[in-house]
């Protein structure tokens, strides 16, 4: 099922520019937005609170890697913290993603739905060359992450963090209602930053990303109201 509202994220170092941003906003607009770890390392649990509070949607994209017992561990702190969707890292490996879901179930307060959990696959910023030259993954960059993909479906994930250009195999290789939640998407026109792989909105939606993420286009425009909107229009289209 696609989200209407684009993903907004959040990568500030600071909780006091979370709070200029958002009230750049109407109050009665209920955005989605992305905490990352830069700005969770600085103002912690508060600033998703702070968030919440307001009537916003949070992904919190910390991407979980670590031993299973660890990881698990940590999904069940977070799960008590009311976010709407969390991430790992599918590297981690099945095993892992399994105990994160468990944590995550098992910390989630009586009456509430359990977050959303879903997976990275590869970074957007990783070319096939430097999937090769540095992680030694000998496949084509397409293969690595739709095994990736396969494995968070085996796990019981929700979906996987993946490029928009990936979807339709994504999908073809799972189901379709297994979550794509895209990051990478750039207006036409605008920079590519450190993005390898990116697609415009309208793209997007018509290859069947079922999120799409988008900060810089907004967060750094001389008028993020208006540069949301004129996205959120162009995804919806």
């Amino acid at each position: 099922m696609q989200e209407n509202r684009p993903v907004i994220a959040l990568d500030f170092p600071e909780f006091s520019d979370v709070k200029d941003f958002l009230e750049k906003f109407d109050p009665s607009e209920k955005l989605y937005i992305k905490l990352g770890m830069e700005l969770f390392y600085t103002a912690g649990p508060q600033v998703v609170y702070y968030v919440k509070s307001l009537g916003h949607s949070v992904f919190l994209d910390l991407k979980l890697h670590d031993i299973p017992n660890t990881v698990e561990s940590s999904m069940r702190v977070l799960a008590r913290l009311g976010v709407d969707m969390v991430n790992v890292h599918a590297a981690g490996g099945v095993e892992m993603m399994v105990a994160a879901k468990r944590g995550l179930e098992a910390g989630t307060p009586t009456g509430r739905q359990r977050p959303k959990l879903i997976a990275v696959t590869q970074l957007t910023s990783t070319s096939e060359e430097i999937m090769q030259n540095d992680q030694k993954i000998m496949t084509s960059l397409e293969e690595s992450v739709i095994n990736y993909a396969q494995k968070t479906a085996q796990a019981g994930l929700d979906g996987v963090v993946c490029s928009a250009h990936e979807v339709e195999k994504i999908k073809a290789a799972t189901s379709k209602e297994f979550i794509c939640l895209t990051p990478g998407i750039r207006p036409e026109g605008a920079s590519k930053g450190d993005q390898k792989r990116v697609m415009t909105p309208k793209e997007a939606r018509t290859i069947g990303s079922d999120y799409i993420v988008v900060g810089r286009p907004i967060t750094q425009a001389k008028d993020p109201v208006s540069a949301y909107h004129a996205i959120k229009e162009e995804w919806n289209q």
